[in-house]
């Protein structure tokens, strides 16, 4: 299985977030392909955390592309972000569900007994099977070791997209862009969304 090379990371966020559906995230035992992505980019996305310009929070997300951005979310989920772009320029793509290859048993312990989508259909659900929180933020996922992210066994045939979710603070035209991504086929998703 190959490692994903920071060359895929550094490109227009968008792009990223639809070919990372597929992809592998690889963390101890724990094999989980993802399924649906959201798309953040830089202080011109108003729904971006990059929207205030750098702060020590988001600070990664000005590269070096490939690396883990993880944050804490109403202070509960750890949220799973992969950096893109060139470095000095912001983006982000936001995991927002996953399919689970391998080490099923510790996901459902680390979910509290869960099964079926429920144990990774929504962000803080695959950061919590990941068992993540924010001191994997600046990893380098594109090296061996650690959490690593491999070019996709199964590609996804067909996409889905659609506005981003929990982003009503954004501008009007932020909130309706269909930067959410998703694999068509799958049930290992957290919504529907248009046909992309």
């Amino acid at each position: 299985m190959a490692l994903l090379a920071a060359p895929f990371f550094e490109r227009e966020v968008e792009a990223v977030a639809r070919e990372l559906i597929g992809a592998e995230i690889r963390l101890g035992a724990v094999v989980l392909r993802i399924t649906e992505t959201e798309a953040y980019g830089g202080p011109d996305d108003s729904a971006s955390h990059a929207r205030a310009g750098r702060t020590e929070r988001n600070a990664v997300m000005w590269g070096p592309p490939g690396r883990v951005y993880v944050y804490l979310c109403y202070g509960i989920h750890q949220m799973l972000n992969l950096v893109t772009g060139p470095a000095g320029e912001a983006g982000a793509v936001l995991i927002r569900a996953c399919e689970p290859l391998a080490g099923l048993e510790i996901v459902r312990r680390r979910r509290g007994g869960r099964r079926g989508v429920e144990l990774l259909a929504g962000p803080g659900r695959v950061g919590a099977a990941l068992g993540l929180d924010t001191g994997w933020s600046h990893h380098d996922a594109c090296r061996p070791g650690g959490m690593e992210l491999h070019r996709p066994t199964r590609p996804a045939a067909e996409l889905l997209a659609g506005p981003r979710v929990g982003v009503s603070f954004a501008s009007a035209a932020d909130r309706a862009a269909p930067r959410r991504f998703a694999e068509a086929d799958t049930i290992w998703i957290s919504r529907k969304t248009s046909s992309s």
